[in-house]
């Protein structure tokens, strides 16, 4: 089955094209770009010495060969680790029985720790509109400079203030309201996604936080109680679904009219679209 619309939903890579590559590595973003991603998800922590990196955990411990916290470690310790270590093998044995790959392992970088401002350069030389979701996370001993330095590199590649929120290239995602209420306090034009592994009492009618306009509730949420969702988009709310891989999920959101999918797998999920 397959689902073509006049608007298309959008399709997120969840830490990259990560059903098929080391999540959070510059090879994950390299082929979800290359599978036809309309954006890429990624989650940002402050290192020890000020430079964000693209880490899910709080500790390096289950993605890496190292150890310990993100915060407690300076980006020349994160870079001495491999970050593809639980993949490699079979991520690049793939690679290795498909000629168009140009990246060899000893192409240290694509599993090496990427930095936000990697992934943002490798965005901008995509050559074509790529979004970026960018998750901050929490709590974390780095409260309010995560949303500071965030903010100071997306200016650098001028994408702090869009002149038109909804053409955004770029939109900042969070559990905490009180994180995307600092990015609003400092760039009010910048989209903010407000995150959800269950539905607050006080939002059950389909408010968001204010000056947010995108939900971001789990699928869990979205099979558990569509007429939340329905409320949302009735409150004229957009809606991202996290983290939409099974076909029966997929059509799910279709029937429901969300308006983007964020997923492990983006070209399965483009496929089923009918894109």
């Amino acid at each position: 089955m397959t689902h073509p619309r006049q608007h298309p939903i959008h399709v997120v890579a969840h830490r990259g094209a990560s059903e098929d590559a080391p999540e959070h590595t510059l090879a994950a973003y390299r082929k979800a770009i290359e599978d036809g991603a309309d954006a890429l998800e990624c989650d940002v922590r402050l290192t020890a010495d000020g430079h964000l990196v693209c880490v899910h955990d709080r500790r390096v411990n289950r993605t890496s060969n190292g150890r310990g916290a993100v915060s407690a470690l300076e980006l020349a310790d994160l870079a001495a680790l491999d970050f593809g270590l639980r993949k490699t093998r079979e991520f690049w044995r793939a690679r290795d029985e498909q000629p168009q790959w140009e990246h060899r392992p000893e192409d240290r970088e694509a599993t090496s720790v990427l930095t936000l401002e990697r992934l943002l350069q490798l965005v901008h030389d995509a050559g074509r509109r790529v979004e970026l979701a960018i998750e901050t996370k929490h709590p974390t001993r780095w409260a309010g400079q995560v949303e500071e330095r965030l903010l100071l590199l997306l200016k650098r590649f001028g994408l702090d203030a869009p002149a038109d929120p909804e053409r955004s290239p770029v939109r900042v995602m969070s559990f905490s309201a009180r994180s995307l209420h600092r990015v609003r306090a400092a760039s009010p034009t910048l989209p903010t996604v407000y995150l959800m592994q269950f539905v607050s009492p006080r939002l059950r009618d389909g408010r968001l936080p204010a000056g947010v306009s995108i939900a971001g509730p789990s699928i869990r949420i979205v099979r558990g109680h569509p007429g939340y969702i329905e409320r949302l988009k009735a409150a004229g709310h957009q809606v991202h679904v996290w983290t939409v891989n099974e076909p029966e999920d997929i059509d799910l959101c279709v029937e429901l009219g969300v308006d983007a999918i964020i997923t492990n797998r983006p070209r399965a999920v483009l496929d089923r679209l009918g894109r």
